[in-house]
């Protein structure tokens, strides 16, 4: 992990391959995203084989080429596509692109896997529910700050195991550095980034699902905001939202492109759990001036107080448990109506945000 750029975030874990080799092929299109390194991690270490690249820009084939070196370039999307032993296609594009880049993959027959977030509109929503239901194909979505942190997944099996007791609110704060030199120009561009709670937001309203256990949720507020970043005006460097779940569960999250030069990360995501006998807090990247680490969670209980290094400890259970969805056809890593449930509530907080005057 890079301190410095939320982009270049690819966790490493455990091996833990649930296929023979061979048993499971996909490929990298779209490298717009430093995101498709984790998604590639993620698989790799499942077990599934990388076979192919395809990205316009040589360039970022290149540097992809450097990390996977067995990895065949492709000349074109469609070289790729065509490959009948490919079962999924991971893609981190132009969020705007993403869900057009599905659109081709299901129609080929293949399961889709892409970085977070999955659709910049509701129309694109719309679109990939009916394909889906058409294809029978998988529309997975990489909710990286869940899936790929190992205090998050840790803090799924507490909840599960009823430590905390019925959780009732989460709180998840999710700073970024923005790093704006480094940022491509479409990462400033409205339309093709959807705005920052469609964006990063996406990370936190699918984790208030998954750790409340609502099917639904309405959302109750949002505002967005650019505060600092007046250079770029088509830029949200701040958003917030307040949720209510199905079973009654609150959530509050805020979002943000502000984390200052001076921390040894590229931003302090905390998430709180709070249960009806209990909570959890997250670290999830750094425990600010005790632990460069990060993976680092707080567990308060009638039983005490407790925290844990897992750094290491955990591993990412969601890719080989993806990998068998995809052969098997099953829902067990994440159900598709959970991945569309995220995404179309960070759609409609975006779309019904307060845009705060700051001048």
């Amino acid at each position: 992990m890079s301190n410095n750029d939320g982009m270049n975030y690819a966790p490493k874990g455990k091996p833990n391959r649930v296929v023979n080799k061979g048993e499971f092929v996909f490929a990298a299109v779209g490298l717009d995203h430093g995101h498709i390194y984790g998604m590639c991690n993620g698989l790799i270490e499942a077990g599934a084989d990388l076979r192919w690249v395809y990205d316009p820009d040589p360039l970022k084939v290149e540097a992809f080429c450097q990390t996977y070196p067995e990895v065949r370039i492709a000349s074109n999307e469609e070289e790729v596509l065509q490959d009948p032993e490919v079962r999924l296609i991971a893609a981190a594009a132009i969020p705007s692109e993403r869900n057009a880049l599905g659109m081709r993959v299901m129609n080929h027959g293949k399961d889709y896997f892409t970085d977070k977030a999955p659709f910049t509109s509701l129309e694109q929503l719309a679109e990939a529910k009916r394909k889906v239901a058409e294809t029978g194909m998988k529309y997975g979505v990489y909710y990286s700050e869940r899936l790929h942190n190992e205090s998050a997944v840790f803090a799924g099996q507490l909840v599960q195991e009823g430590v905390i007791g019925r959780v009732i609110q989460v709180i998840g704060l999710g700073p970024h550095r923005l790093n704006a030199a480094s940022r491509p120009d479409w990462f400033f561009k409205h339309e093709r980034y959807g705005g920052i709670l469609c964006d990063i937001g996406s990370h936190q309203i699918e984790q208030f699902l998954f750790y409340a256990g609502c099917k639904d949720a309405k959302v109750i507020s949002s505002k967005v905001a650019n505060y600092k970043n007046k250079a770029y005006p088509e830029l949200e460097d701040f958003g917030d939202a307040s949720l209510i779940g199905d079973n009654g569960a609150t959530n509050y999250f805020r979002v943000d492109w502000l984390t200052p030069d001076g921390l040894g990360s590229w931003g302090d995501g905390r998430t709180i759990i709070l249960g009806t006998e209990g909570y959890i807090e997250l670290r999830k990247y750094i425990d600010i001036a005790r632990d460069a680490l990060g993976n680092q969670l707080y567990l308060v209980n009638g039983q005490g107080e407790q925290r844990y290094n897992l750094q290491g400890q955990v591993g990412f259970p969601f890719f080989g448990a993806f990998i068998l969805d995809c052969i098997h056809r099953t829902e067990h890593a994440m159900t598709q109506e959970h991945a569309f449930k995220a995404a179309e509530l960070c759609l409609l907080a975006q779309k019904h945000a307060l845009h705060v005057e700051t001048d």
